[in-house]
């Protein structure tokens, strides 16, 4: 079992990783094409959203948590490997 001040390093490790996917993994521009913007506008519409912007931010802090969290599993797993060793 993990001791508070090792789980209170793996939070730590997770939320670096979150401010780093969050400043690295972003779309290339921030300016919507006609056809993006009518994508967003129809797709935030079927889900009851009336902001297409409100679910832009759902969809990007979804996919940077998911960067954060994939990144801690490939860190923990190389940790893992490295102390068998």
């Amino acid at each position: 079992m993990a001791t508070p001040v090792r789980r209170a390093h793996k939070v730590v490790l997770v939320l670096v990783l979150f401010g780093l996917s969050f400043i690295f993994v972003r779309p290339l521009h921030y300016e919507w094409s006609q056809t993006e913007m009518r994508a967003w506008l129809y797709t935030s519409q079927a889900l009851g959203i009336r902001d297409p912007e409100d679910l832009y931010i759902a969809v990007w802090l979804t996919i940077e948590l998911i960067v954060a969290v994939l990144a801690y599993g490939v860190i923990m797993r190389l940790w893992q490997h490295y102390r068998t060793k």
